[in-house]
């Protein structure tokens, strides 16, 4: 199956900025800097174990995924990166978020 240039760049950039907003809205209400990150990572990891589980290949299951699918992960795990930066500049700079 062929995929479109523009349909992964959408997906990318879809992921990253939704990952974006979700985690600067939880790290300014909760006062943390990478929480998002690391729960999105733990979502991630859980996924995998719970599919990989179900079909009993286990790590090999990983290598099912293709390109677009780990592009989509890496979007939005740069998403949560960058909401964590973005809020500690935020803090630094001597804004006060609720």
């Amino acid at each position: 199956m062929v995929t479109n240039i523009f349909q992964v760049l959408v997906i990318l950039v879809l992921s990253f900025v939704l990952l974006f907003g979700i985690g600067f809205i939880l790290n300014m209400l909760l006062k943390t800097t990478y929480l998002t990150l690391y729960l999105y990572l733990a979502l991630i990891v859980g996924l995998f174990v719970y599919f990989g589980w179900d079909s009993g290949n286990g790590v090999a299951s990983l290598f099912e995924y293709g390109l677009v699918d780990w592009l989509a992960v890496v979007g939005g795990a740069a998403g949560a990166y960058v909401s964590g930066i973005t809020i500690q500049a935020l803090r630094v700079k001597g804004f006060k978020m609720f």
